[in-house]
C-alpha cells in the first residue's frame, strides 16, 4: 500500500491516447505527477505532460526501465508488456489495474474460460485453435467468431452466420461463441480500490456501428426496469471482487429476450462507454479510475442528468489533416459538449472526438444525439 502523500507520488502511465488525456484533465485537480510512454510521438498526451517517453508499450525491457522511476505504474490500454509490469511489481512499484489480471483480459480465451470457472454468466463458447477446428463446429452456426489476442475497437471479432461464411474464419487460436439473440448492449462502469470498496456508474445503453463494431451512441441511464439494473451492477460487482482487481473495470453485457445479463467482455480501464460522466455525473470514470488505485474513497456515481454521448469517427474514404464540418452548428445546441482528442489525422473510423449531450428529456436527448450524428462530420 502507498505511504506517500498523493501529490508525492511518481505516477506513470502507458499509453497516451485519449483515455490517458482525459485521465491527465483530472489528474490535474490533485496536482498528480503523471509521466506517459506511448509509441507515437504525436499521441493525445505528448504535450500535456513534462515526462512523455516514445517507447513500445510490449517491449519488455523498454518498459521495465521506465518504470523503475515511479511509485505507482497503471494504463490506459491493454496492450502491454505485463511481463515487465510483474517484475515491477515484485520491486516494490504498485501496478493496478494487477499485472496478472491484465494479462487474463488480454486473452478473450482466458477471460471467457475464467468467467465459466467463476460462475459468470457468459454466452456459450468453444476455443478454437484455427480456421480447421472453426470448421468442425458447424452445428453451433450462427456464432462469433473471436481472436483470442490482437482483437481491438472492433477488429478481430466477426460474426459467421453460415457454412458460406466458413472461409472467413481466423487461422489463429480463438473461440466461437454462441450468437446472442439480445434486446439490448449494455455497459457497467465498476471501481473498486485497496480497501475493497466498489461501486457503479449507473447502467448505459449502447449502439454499435453494423459493421465496424465500433459504439456510435451511448444513452445514459439504460432505458431499462429496476431489476434488470439491479441485475447488471450485482454482475459487474461480482466480475471485479473474483477478478480480485484495483482500479476501473468496464464490464460490457447482453441483455437477452428473456431477461438475462450475460457478460460479453470486459476493460481493465477507463472505457468509451464511459465518457459521459464528464459532465453527467457527480465525478468522472477519470477521476474515478484515480482514486480507486490511489486507494482514495470512491466519489458518488449520482448522474445530475439523463446524457447522450455520440462519438465522432473519421468518415470513410477521408485520410489526411482533420476538418470538422458542422462543429459550429452543434456547439449552438443547448447541452452538448464537445471533446475532441487532438489528432491531427483523420482516417476512416478513427476516434477523433465525443460529444456529450444533456437534457432532462430522453426523447429529446435522442432527437440531438442522431441531430449530431447527421451533422458533425470528420473529413479530410
Amino acid at each position: 500500500m502507498i505511504q506517500k502523500d498523493i501529490t508525492d507520488l511518481k505516477i506513470g502511465v502507458l499509453g497516451g491516447g485519449q483515455l490517458g488525456r482525459m485521465m491527465i484533465q483530472s489528474a490535474i485537480n490533485y496536482n498528480l505527477d503523471i509521466s506517459i510512454l506511448d509509441p507515437d510521438p504525436h499521441a493525445p498526451c505528448a504535450h500535456l505532460v513534462e515526462n512523455f517517453q516514445v517507447g513500445k508499450l510490449t517491449d519488455s525491457n523498454l518498459v521495465y526501465e521506465w518504470g523503475k522511476q515511479f511509485d505507482l505504474i497503471t494504463i490506459e490500454i491493454e496492450n502491454v508488456s505485463t511481463e515487465a509490469l510483474k517484475k515491477l511489481s515484485s520491486e516494490g512499484v504498485s501496478v493496478f489495474p494487477q499485472p496478472e489480471i491484465i494479462e487474463l483480459i488480454q486473452d478473450k480465451r482466458k477471460q471467457k474460460e475464467f468467467y465459466r470457472s467463476n460462475n459468470i454468466p457468459t454466452a456459450n463458447f468453444v476455443l478454437t485453435e484455427g480456421k480447421d477446428d472453426v470448421l468442425k463446429h458447424i452445428d453451433r452456426l450462427p456464432a462469433v467468431n473471436k481472436l483470442g489476442k490482437e482483437g481491438y475497437d472492433g477488429r478481430g471479432v466477426q460474426i459467421i452466420r453460415d457454412e458460406g461464411d466458413l472461409d472467413k474464419a481466423f487461422d489463429k487460436p480463438g473461440l466461437l461463441e454462441s450468437l446472442v439473440d439480445f434486446e439490448k448492449e449494455l455497459s457497467v462502469i465498476v471501481a473498486r480500490n485497496e480497501r475493497g470498496e466498489s461501486k457503479c456508474f449507473p447502467v448505459v445503453e449502447l449502439s454499435f456501428h453494423p459493421v465496424h463494431n465500433l459504439v456510435e451512441f451511448l444513452f445514459a441511464p439504460a432505458q431499462v426496469s429496476s431489476s434488470i439494473e439491479e441485475k447488471a451492477y450485482q454482475v459487474a460487482v461480482d466480475v471485479i471482487e473474483k477478478l480480485d482487481l484495483i482500479g476501473l473495470l468496464a464490464v460490457e453485457m447482453f441483455l437477452t429476450k428473456d431477461g438475462q445479463i450475460l457478460v460479453n467482455e470486459v476493460a481493465p480501464r477507463t472505457h468509451n462507454s464511459g465518457h459521459q460522466t464528464i459532465e453527467a455525473n457527480l465525478t468522472s470514470q477519470f477521476e474515478q479510475h484515480i482514486r480507486a488505485i490511489l486507494n482514495l474513497p470512491l466519489g458518488s456515481t449520482l448522474a445530475t442528468s439523463p446524457s447522450a454521448m455520440v462519438n465522432l469517427l473519421g468518415e470513410d474514404g477521408f485520410t489526411g489533416n482533420a476538418k470538422y464540418e458542422g462543429l459550429k452548428n452543434c456547439m449552438a445546441m443547448e447541452g452538448v459538449y464537445v471533446h475532441l482528442y487532438g489528432k491531427k489525422q483523420t482516417k476512416p473510423f478513427r476516434k477523433m472526438g465525443h460529444i456529450t449531450i444533456l437534457d432532462s428529456e430522453i426523447e429529446r436527448l435522442k432527437e440531438k444525439a442522431r441531430e449530431i450524428k447527421q451533422q458533425l462530420k470528420v473529413k479530410a
